[in-house]
């Protein structure tokens, strides 16, 4: 596979030291303008100083090592708490002044006319058609497709061969499981998580879990199960 030669010129911290913290290592590496120096973990997690040669800090003294007016961050964290977890530690370094990587893959296919939201992240083979709108804090991982005027809203991690249609609207904070398929135009509340395999024929309503063809519930309340911790 080859990639563009990009002049880097952002440093960048990873937030999280997880099997998704190496694969945007990866991809921010040799697929971006960003030089990414270090790793920082919450200090209660911390069980490493290196990663990749790269030292990996407590994220509460982050700024100590990595001031925010030299240094961006991206938070490789997946849906853990249905979004909020990534979505808590991008904020709390936004407030601290770092501003916020994307990343999008060069062998990804992004429209210019769609809408992307800060903080995202576009994995390879994805497809993002005309009119369609990204939210912030979305996870695209690879071989998707968002159709055109289809709406993925804020803190979404979809995974990978989902088909979202044309005018389809997918609420905040789900989770979209491998080979998900749905009808043009349905609409799934916020807080679903739609596991592996789910034909979704009609609109969903928000906080449940759903599996099946077609797509039944299973749980009732998504955010009890995944243990949600409202953001601070």
């Amino acid at each position: 596979m080859q990639f563009p030669n990009i002049p880097k010129s952002r440093k960048l911290v990873i937030l999280g030291d997880s099997l998704f913290a190496e694969v945007a290592y990866e991809c921010f590496t040799r697929d971006s303008e960003y030089d990414v120096v270090g790793f920082a973990v919450e200090q209660a997690y911390l069980r490493k100083d290196r990663l990749f040669g790269l030292p990996v800090v407590p994220i509460e003294q982050m700024s100590d090592y990595f001031p925010p007016r030299e240094h961006d961050v991206y938070a490789a964290i997946i849906h853990t708490q249905l979004n909020r977890l990534r979505a808590r530690l991008a904020n709390a370094a936004e407030r601290r002044g770092y501003r916020l990587a994307s990343y999008v893959s060069s062998h990804a296919m992004v429209w210019p006319n769609a809408k992307l939201g800060k903080h995202c992240f576009i994995f390879m083979n994805n497809v993002v058609q005309p009119f369609a709108t990204i939210g912030d804090n979305v996870v695209l991982w690879n071989t998707n497709i968002v159709g055109h005027h289809a709406t993925v809203r804020d803190h979404v991690f979809v995974t990978g061969q989902v088909v979202i249609p044309g005018s389809c609207d997918i609420g905040s904070n789900c989770f979209l499981g491998v080979n998900t398929a749905m009808a043009d135009g349905v609409t799934i509340g916020q807080d679903c998580f739609i596991n592996l395999g789910t034909m979704i024929t009609r609109s969903l309503e928000a906080n449940k879990m759903y599996r099946g063809q077609p797509a039944k519930p299973y749980c009732d309340d998504a955010r009890e199960f995944f243990k949600v911790v409202v953001s601070s």
